[in-house]
């Protein structure tokens, strides 16, 4: 069974960082796309964060350009997925995901295009 599973999550005072990982097991994600949803609560899943397989094209939403950055590295047996979240806001707060898509081509910011997800972590941010 695919996983896709988020560590890295917790809760941080505004203006405070933290690093979100995903990692992999049973399939090797290297010629997906991957991306980051979130979720707050009572919310709709909004687009974060999107990158082509090669880690070289990228996509932000609006509201973290300049504070959140993305990073995959396909390495031999595994892929390093990576969001850096920087001056969180209380606006951050939810639960974000990490997902794969089979067409790598390029980032896309549509959920309907990953394939597969994960359970999430929660971040949380406190003014």
């Amino acid at each position: 069974q695919v996983e896709l599973v988020e560590s890295g999550g917790g809760s941080v005072q505004t203006g405070d960082s933290l690093r979100l990982s995903c990692a992999q097991s049973e399939h090797l994600f290297s010629t997906y796309r991957m991306g980051w949803f979130r979720q707050a609560l009572g919310k709709e899943r909004e687009f974060v964060a999107a990158t082509s397989w090669t880690g070289y094209t990228t996509a932000y939403a609006d509201s973290v350009k300049g504070r959140f950055t993305i990073s995959k590295i396909n390495a031999k047996n595994t892929v390093h997925l990576h969001l850096q979240m920087n001056n969180l806001k209380p606006d951050d707060t939810a639960v974000y995901f990490c997902a794969a898509g089979r067409d790598g081509s390029y980032p896309s910011t549509l959920s309907r295009d990953y394939e597969y997800w994960g359970q999430g972590t929660q971040v949380t941010v406190s003014s």
